[in-house]
């Protein structure tokens, strides 16, 4: 198996890497005979002399590696170098233009309920959808990184190095009804008084009186929700009648107001349903039978 490590750069440089086989490995003995050789034809000639600096060594190294390259067992053999040429350099690709960036790899073997993964005291978010699934976290100076168990990418965020929030969540990470309770909880008391003032004054004075009624105003927000959604496609004369009424009788509560506009919408459809009145110009429908 090839750890997300290896396959993070066999994809980065376009290659495939094949793992040797256990217990009867091919191709590891070959690349342990060229090392040998090296030791044998390399390091033993430079043991020979004394070196004082790293560029005189280097150029050593050099030079005895194009002769090792470039020798020819028989006279019709090919040299180390003549094979590279004929049979690996036209099979090469350029190599990739930035170098591989290696990460931090922190692999979790599930993950929990609130679909966040623990790295360095922060807290990043990944689709709800993978909860109790491994994962693999990589991160780099900038960036995090989240896999699932085949290393396929699922997701990015920005790498947070500040104490506050601990939570880096994406709102499409989250659950519908996690998403749902978070926009209800994100609006505050101006939010719903703007909202409000849009329909008319008495609206704006009983969205006022709903965020005063309780000790916390965030205990409101529910009912400011619900009163202000009961708004959609209503007409805005209605709503101010119904409004003004609440504010009148001092019952500024949200089951008040639903009451009356059920009450309101419940007359309005009964007049546009009743029969019409009597009159001498009116033909019924025995006139067309």
């Amino acid at each position: 198996m090839i750890n997300s490590a290896y396959q993070d750069l066999e994809n980065f440089y376009d290659v495939v890497i094949l793992p040797p086989p256990p217990r009867k490995p091919k191709g590891k003995p070959t690349v342990e005979k060229y090392v040998q050789f090296l030791e044998t034809h390399l390091l033993e000639d430079l043991k020979e002399k004394v070196y004082y600096s790293i560029e005189d060594i280097n150029h050593d190294v050099q030079q005895k590696i194009a002769d090792i390259n470039n020798e020819k067992r028989t006279s019709e053999s090919l040299s180390k170098m003549e094979s590279f040429l004929r049979y690996d350099k036209p099979q090469m690709k350029p190599l990739a233009g930035e170098s591989f960036l290696l990460c931090d790899y922190k692999y979790f073997t599930r993950v929990p309920n609130n679909y966040h993964l623990l790295y360095d005291d922060h807290y990043y978010s990944v689709l709800y959808t993978y909860y109790n699934q491994p994962a693999i976290l990589k991160a780099t100076m900038a960036e995090i990184r989240i896999c699932d168990r085949n290393n396929k990418l699922i997701c990015t965020h920005r790498r947070s190095y500040k104490d506050f929030p601990k939570y880096i969540t994406k709102p499409e990470h989250m659950a519908p009804e996690h998403q749902y309770y978070k926009e209800v909880n994100s609006k505050d008391g101006a939010y719903y008084k703007r909202w409000a003032s849009s329909i008319g004054p008495y609206m704006t004075k009983l969205i006022d009186a709903v965020l005063l009624a309780p000790q916390h105003e965030e205990q409101a927000y529910n009912s400011c929700n619900g009163i202000l959604h009961m708004c959609k496609n209503q007409s805005k004369l209605m709503l101010e009648d119904i409004a003004k009424t609440c504010v009148e009788s001092n019952a500024c509560r949200y089951s008040y107001f639903k009451k009356l506009l059920k009450n309101v919408q419940g007359s309005h459809s009964s007049l546009t349903t009743s029969s019409l009145p009597e009159h001498s110009n009116l033909r019924g429908k025995e006139e067309y039978r």
